[in-house]
């Protein structure tokens, strides 16, 4: 049809909100971005656990910070052997707590996304429309953002019970169209 959009890179159908990964060589479904860590594209079938990914490190690195801190303020340091050890506690403690403020960073800038139902690669799209927009005395909306809730569930699913349980993600659709503000209204 005349909407059909093919990729310039692959010559592969392109739906909304795809785009082509030069690393992966071929078109990913709303994606986000290319995770060395975890060396996949991220994107409509897997956010959801690159989001809980993020969350449960960033967990269990805060966790070792506070044990690591704590054990470290809780002992003698004075003989010959716990001077290294000390050296080795305070190394880990701030690598932890290095680890955590980035993972918190990282997680917080994933939140922002998900609740306004926004990729990476879209965030950059919305911020140069809005500004065009302004220029132009409009107001842009990105047209996914169908609100705080709705759009927490398009990746974490309906039932608020298990969005911090590594499930399935039987809820997501096939990746080919999303719920858009023109729907609600």
């Amino acid at each position: 049809g005349a909407n059909q959009r093919n990729c310039d890179k692959c010559s592969a159908h392109k739906p909304p909100r795809a785009h082509h990964c030069r690393v992966c060589r071929r078109c990913v479904l709303r994606m986000d971005h290319h995770c060395s860590w975890i060396n996949n594209c991220v994107g409509h079938r897997n956010y959801k656990s690159y989001l809980l990914l993020i969350f449960y490190a960033f967990i269990a690195s805060t966790y070792s910070a506070i044990i690591i801190i704590g054990s470290a303020l809780n002992k003698d340091w004075e003989s010959t052997i716990n001077r290294n050890l000390k050296a080795f506690h305070i190394g880990c403690g701030v690598l932890s707590v290095s680890l955590s403020a980035m993972l918190g960073t990282l997680l917080a800038w994933h939140v922002y996304l998900t609740s306004h139902n926004m990729t990476t690669i879209e965030h950059h799209e919305v911020k140069r429309a809005a500004w065009l927009a302004r220029k132009s005395g409009l107001v842009y909306h990105h047209p996914y953002d169908v609100g705080f809730y709705k759009n927490i569930s398009l990746v974490l699913g309906p039932d608020m019970l298990k969005w911090l349980w590594p499930t399935s993600v039987s809820h997501i659709k096939d990746g080919l169209s999303f719920p858009t503000i023109r729907d609600s209204s």
